[in-house]
């Protein structure tokens, strides 16, 4: 139940700005590149666009049109006249303007392009029936290509705006918990055992209680086009409040209470949030090591310096949610069919794509799921749909290198 785009650890990085100085006017203070001890301030917490920041290799501004020392970018103090502008300025706009938009390019990917392998990725997961397990993108391009030309392209964009309103909800949980306790929604760079008990447990409150609306934003994401009518903005949470309250929504003695469902839920989000953060670290770091050797060159390879600015941050967050959701996909495999259980779901048949299938699962619990899927799907049986998984990062990945290409174009047309 995680965004696609996984949250920073704030309690490994640097979590904020400097404040401006004296003589700075409104800019940001510019620090140089000196020791390992700076590396904590080359992260910024979410959220917001990635690459949509000035963000450069320790702090640095850019070189273009920039102004005397002791005034912010630009060379615009609180109470000087305009700096006239150099012959870099409107490549320091179009380094402006393109990180936004890179970062844009990123975040569309990620839930609206992708949304199509996210919805195949879930059905093949809770369909027990399947023979074909998809292991492989081929598969599902086929699949793909089969419910749409049946269905028409709304079967694979269904459940979209659900899986927004869950964003919401968790966001806002967890900043609603944050103020009215002593949780850290952040953590400092002098973090110790107690505070990341403290960041973890709000992270699991969060879960908890956007658990009922993930649970209609799933139904939502699988249930069938054919079957199904034109579900209204608002239904993910009108049933996600049905289902805490045990009304308004049909369901079979076979459903789940939301109690027995908690703990896997919590703890695929926590893992899921500990795995993403750690790996997004241990990239930004490595990309900063190899990059901050390349300084005394940035003069002589300015285009590469731009994109060396914007794009470590994206790739790092690329390969965090990747790698996390490869690790613990058995476990969504698991978390997906608990909470399908009984809620007289139809689903479209994955082998041929033109028919449904019901969902008539009788699991009693995480281990009995966990137990009876190796019983009789075996091992690959927690994969299924895994293929999904690889058309939908190879997409993002060529999203990330078209935007670059271009990018780098449009800096050496005006360069």
């Amino acid at each position: 139940m995680q965004p696609r785009r996984p949250e920073s650890f704030d309690g490994l990085g640097y979590g904020g700005r400097e404040e401006p100085g004296p003589g700075t006017g409104a800019g940001f203070t510019a620090k140089p590149f000196s020791s390992s001890a700076d590396l904590s301030h080359w992260i910024s917490s979410p959220p917001d666009i990635p690459g949509s920041r000035n963000l450069h290799w320790g702090e640095r501004t850019p070189q273009y049109g920039a102004g005397p020392a002791g005034t912010p970018l630009g060379g615009v103090g609180l109470n000087d006249e305009p700096y006239p502008a150099g012959p870099g300025s409107s490549s320091e706009q179009l380094n402006r303007f393109a990180g936004f938009g890179i970062g844009l390019a990123s975040l569309f990917t990620e839930n609206v392009l992708a949304h199509p392998c996210i919805v195949l990725r879930r059905q093949c997961q809770v369909n027990y029936h399947a023979r074909n397990y998809h292991l492989t993108p081929f598969t599902i391009v086929n699949i793909m290509y089969s419910i749409n030309k049946t269905q028409g392209p709304r079967a694979l964009w269904k459940g979209m705006g659900s899986t927004f309103i869950v964003q919401g909800i968790n966001l806002g949980t967890e900043g609603i918990i944050s103020e009215f306790t002593p949780l850290p929604r952040e953590l400092s760079h002098k973090w110790s055992l107690r505070q990341i008990g403290g960041h973890l447990l709000l992270k699991s409150l969060t879960y908890v209680v956007a658990m009922p609306f993930y649970s209609a934003s799933l139904i939502e994401t699988v249930q069938s086009e054919i079957i199904r009518d034109n579900p209204g903005i608002l239904d993910c949470v009108k049933e996600g409040i049905g289902r805490v309250i045990s009304m308004g929504v049909p369901h079979s003695k076979r459903l789940l209470p939301l109690m027995a469902l908690t703990f896997p839920t919590v703890l695929h989000g926590v893992l899921h949030y500990i795995i993403s953060s750690i790996i997004q670290k241990f990239v930004l770091l490595l990309l900063k090591k190899e990059n901050s050797q390349s300084f005394p060159a940035e003069s002589s390879n300015s285009v590469q310096s731009m994109l060396d600015a914007y794009f470590p941050e994206l790739i790092a967050s690329f390969a965090a949610s990747l790698c996390a959701d490869v690790m613990l996909y058995p476990l969504e495999t698991v978390l997906h069919r608990l909470h399908i259980q009984g809620t007289r779901t139809i689903i479209d048949n994955t082998d041929l794509g033109y028919e449904v299938l019901p969902i008539n699962t009788q699991y009693e619990g995480m281990r009995d799921c966990i137990n009876t899927i190796k019983r009789e799907e075996g091992m690959l049986g927690f994969y299924k749909g895994f293929g999904a998984v690889v058309v939908q990062y190879t997409l993002h990945v060529a999203v990330l290198q078209l935007t670059k290409i271009i990018y780098s174009m449009l800096l050496q047309n005006v360069a």
